[in-house]
């Protein structure tokens, strides 16, 4: 993990659904490398945030910069923002009519532009990166919720992006099966990748998190390393929160 330029920041960035304000400024830099867990009630703007980050929701105010480059203006390439911070949703939003290979590959040929041969070589080993290349051939209906899930992640992973956001990843899926999806984000933290997590896996952040946020009515009240946020947090609004999730 590096402290010279972040991967990625966002500055003074708004977003409001008529009266009610999701994103009340937010400033925050990511560095590479960085895992960093994004807790808080529900609507106080997490999942809003991520989708920002890669523009699948528009903010009203503010600058997302990636590698220092500003990639909010409307000019930017959007495919290529999101090529670069892949995200991985609670919804697998897997295509039922394609293996698990083909859900994997059908942006790899229809953003990158790779040839089914090339493409197929990147889907198998992204699968292979989340333990599922056996079930290539399988198709959503053919396999568990975890393994869904982790095509999902195989299908972002498959655009080698440098930065993956992770929208509650493991709150549709049943206890038993949480396990799996979180020992791939922890083989992926390990590998050195840089994450932005949503998620009420409090266990989960305390033991892998570089940073834990704390968020309330659409801004940063909060934030550094997990032991200080779980153990010693500042603000009544943390420990209130804390408290009533158990963690």
């Amino acid at each position: 993990m590096t402290t010279d330029q972040p991967i990625l920041e966002v500055r003074g960035l708004q977003k409001q659904y008529g009266r009610h304000v999701a994103l009340a400024g937010i400033d925050l830099k990511i560095a590479a490398g960085e895992l960093v867990f994004v807790i808080g009630p529900s609507g106080s703007g997490k999942s809003t945030l991520l989708r920002c980050l890669n523009r699948l929701e528009e903010p009203d105010h503010g600058q997302i910069l990636f590698e220092g480059q500003d990639m909010s203006g409307k000019k930017n390439d959007l495919n290529l923002l999101r090529q670069r911070v892949g995200m991985v949703f609670q919804a697998f939003n897997l295509y039922p009519h394609l293996t698990a290979l083909g859900n994997v590959t059908l942006a790899v040929r229809k953003v990158l532009r790779k040839s089914r041969e090339a493409a197929d070589a990147i889907g198998l080993a992204a699968l292979r990166q989340v333990g599922l290349v056996e079930k290539a051939g399988s198709y959503p209906n053919e396999l568990s919720g975890g393994q869904q899930q982790r095509v999902g992640i195989a299908r972002a992973l498959a655009l080698e992006p440098k930065v993956v956001l992770f929208d509650e990843p493991t709150s549709a899926l049943d206890p038993e099966l949480v396990r799996s999806v979180l020992e791939v984000m922890r083989d992926l933290k390990r590998a050195g990748m840089t994450m932005v997590v949503v998620s009420h896996e409090m266990k989960f952040a305390r033991e892998a998190a570089d940073r834990v946020i704390f968020m309330a009515e659409g801004a940063i009240v909060e934030q550094g390393p997990p032991e200080e946020i779980f153990s010693h947090a500042r603000e009544p609004r943390t420990r209130a929160f804390l408290s009533q999730v158990g963690a």
